[in-house]
């Protein structure tokens, strides 16, 4: 089967509780989208935070909306040898027991107890794509990079839903090692 999908490569970001969002803005403070992403009803924000571990300091961390259920920065693998910090690989959302992290907004600031995670790479992909393929959500597949740098990554996996349009995401690092183009199509394999 030759399934061709966009990919897109995901850097350092927070999405926040609505109680968050008003301790690191303000009370009633509401995002401003300043642009939807591919998955329907998220958008990337005009505020930013700080993010601190015991080594360092990241400026400028894209706030992602709208507010969730609990509060979860993503980074990868080289943002966590700068914070000075060893964060799981998770799926987004899988974060007990993850370690905790400073953030620091223009009103406030936080100590996260749990929520620091490097997202495992995976496809958002609609219920429809998922039954056409005989994939279903939680599954693992592979996908093919093309390219001079092109390589296959293993154990994606597959988000599925009604709510979900389809796109894959990686970090930047494995986007960087790959020589990614945002939104170029890769190859899933079965």
């Amino acid at each position: 089967m030759n399934f061709k999908l966009p990919i897109a490569r995901s850097d350092i970001h927070i999405h926040l509780t609505s109680e968050h969002i008003e301790t690191l803005f303000g009370k009633d403070y509401k995002l401003t989208n300043i642009k939807d992403l591919t998955i329907p009803g998220q958008f990337a924000c005009l505020e930013t935070v700080a993010v601190v571990g015991p080594q360092g300091r990241i400026e400028n961390v894209v706030v992602v909306g709208p507010a969730r259920p609990y509060t979860q920065v993503e980074i990868s693998r080289t943002n966590g040898l700068t914070l000075g910090v060893d964060a799981p690989l998770r799926l987004s959302g899988d974060i007990a027991g993850s370690p905790g992290i400073r953030i620091i907004g223009p009103a406030g600031e936080l100590q996260l107890s749990e929520g620091l995670i490097i997202a495992s790479r995976h496809i958002h992909m609609h219920d429809t794509d998922a039954r056409k393929l005989g994939i279903k959500n939680g599954e693992q597949v592979s996908v093919r990079v093309p390219g001079p740098r092109g390589l296959i990554f293993n154990e994606v996996k597959i988000k599925s839903g009604p709510n979900e349009a389809l796109e894959m995401h990686v970090d930047l690092d494995e986007g960087h090692a790959a020589d990614i183009i945002d939104f170029q199509e890769v190859e899933l394999i079965i």
